[in-house]
């Protein structure tokens, strides 16, 4: 076969298909049609929509480095009868890691107070540089599929009520293996009672800035928003309101809005931690998820469909 390979990614970890035609996405770029390519590899950066598929009339397979796949237009994929496949298993652990360490991060104030020794700013003493803890306090997430419930189990490791909304209840043998079983609720009571509230959920258009003006004036004005799933979940204006009056605490984003365009005005304030869409940023993360997308593509070829992750 001929495959589109992501230049972004190291060409040793494609090696498993030696003996398929690899070529460089770059090869794209400026062209008309490009006959021949049975499979292209992408990612959250590149969008798969009708104006790139017209220019690969023979494709037969989009792969997809990472779980969420909303840069792919999936309908107009499946009208043309090229299958769809995304990477979710190896995302899991490192978002969820991620996801805890922006709580922490700023819930402790780290990297504000990081940078407040570097510039000569932080004095020392017993009632300075206070953050709060999370010890005893309710993590309100939304979205508890299979990044969501790893983010529970590490909250209540860590001492922490969790609540969670979803679109249903999430089936009692699925937290089996929680000592304490995260609690369903309503959006509103989650909103309303969470000391923390963790955006989890994939993005759709029905949950296009599910966080805006109404929901940001629910919660308590000492909770923190963090936000590892899809920035246009978050109306960053109103967050950005919220932050400045002080309406809320603080919050932490791994992904924003307009990314990788981020509003200058959330890098002027010191209640909100950022990091540049690094949910799976772990080199065991990278690698594990290019090793997925690579079992598709063999899976493909050997026409064992049932062994593929589709979407």
């Amino acid at each position: 076969m001929k495959i589109i390979i992501d230049t972004m990614l190291p060409r040793e970890w494609f090696e498993r298909l030696t003996g398929h035609e690899l070529i460089e996405d770059t090869v794209l770029m400026g062209s008309d049609v490009l006959r021949g390519i049975e499979v292209l590899t992408t990612n959250f950066y590149k969008p798969v929509r009708s104006e790139l598929l017209d220019k690969l009339p023979d494709l037969k397979l989009v792969t997809q480095f990472g779980v969420g796949y909303d840069n792919i237009d999936v309908a107009e994929c499946h009208r043309r009868g090229i299958l769809v496949t995304n990477t979710p298993q190896p995302v899991i652990e490192p978002t969820a890691e991620l996801c805890m360490a922006l709580i922490m991060g700023i819930a402790r104030r780290v990297a504000e107070l990081d940078h407040g020794i570097r510039t000569g700013a932080v004095k020392f003493g017993l009632l300075k540089n206070l953050g709060h803890s999370l010890y005893g306090k309710t993590l309100g997430i939304i979205g508890l599929g299979n990044i969501g419930r790893s983010v529970a189990r590490r909250a209540i490791a860590c001492g922490m009520k969790v609540i969670y909304n979803n679109r249903h209840e999430v089936p009692a043998e699925l937290l089996q293996e929680f000592r304490e079983r995260p609690e369903f609720v309503s959006r509103d009571y989650l909103l309303q009672n969470a000391d923390y509230v963790s955006l989890n959920l994939p993005y759709t258009a029905e949950v296009h800035h599910l966080i805006g003006e109404r929901e940001l004036q629910m919660m308590k004005p000492e909770a923190f928003l963090i936000n590892t799933a899809r920035g246009a979940h978050v109306d960053t204006q109103a967050l950005i309101r919220a932050l400045r009056e002080h309406r809320i605490a603080g919050a932490a984003l791994d992904v924003y809005e307009h990314e990788p365009m981020i509003a200058e005005e959330l890098k002027t304030l010191n209640n909100v931690l950022l990091v540049p869409h690094i949910g799976t940023g772990t080199w065991e993360g990278r690698k594990a998820m290019c090793d997925a997308m690579v079992d598709n593509i063999l899976a493909f070829a050997a026409r064992e469909y049932d062994k593929m992750t589709t979407v």
